[in-house]
């Protein structure tokens, strides 16, 4: 249970660092909010995008991974390495999101990202429904 706390924790911490980030960058535009919101390339609309994104799938990951840790307090090996591709994947596609050229463009660590939150997301989601499956 105690890498399930340390999961949810750490993809929070990345939901107010994204806000904080989008805050941050509110404050420093130079052109009007509008003009620096619709264009792909600044540093602004990276960064809430890259906050939308991660509030699109943090949430879901958060509840999956709580569900899974309250099912079997003592972790198996794979289940705690599967928690921690799931936060990292976050933190690696937020960070694609920031320093890409344009929100439009993939790029290496966008893919990754992505793939790892799908993948883990689609897992625990198995795992959930093999141990609800069990219950009857």
């Amino acid at each position: 249970m105690a890498m399930a706390l340390l999961s949810v924790g750490l993809l929070a911490l990345l939901v107010f660092l994204l806000g904080a980030n989008v805050s941050r960058e509110r404050g420093s535009v130079i052109k009007t909010q509008h003009e620096a919101e619709a264009d792909p390339t600044s540093s602004l609309r990276k960064a809430i995008r890259a906050h939308g994104n991660c509030i699109e799938y943090v949430p879901m990951l958060s509840v999956l991974i709580l569900a899974v840790g309250l099912r079997s307090p003592l972790l198996p090996l794979w289940a705690a390495a599967l928690m921690v591709v799931a936060v990292a994947s976050r933190y690696i596609h937020a960070a694609g999101v920031l320093t890409g050229e344009s929100v439009y463009k993939g790029n290496a660590l966008k893919a990754a990202g992505a793939v790892g939150t799908y993948l883990t997301g689609i897992i625990l989601s198995g795992v959930l429904v093999g141990k609800a499956a069990a219950l009857f």
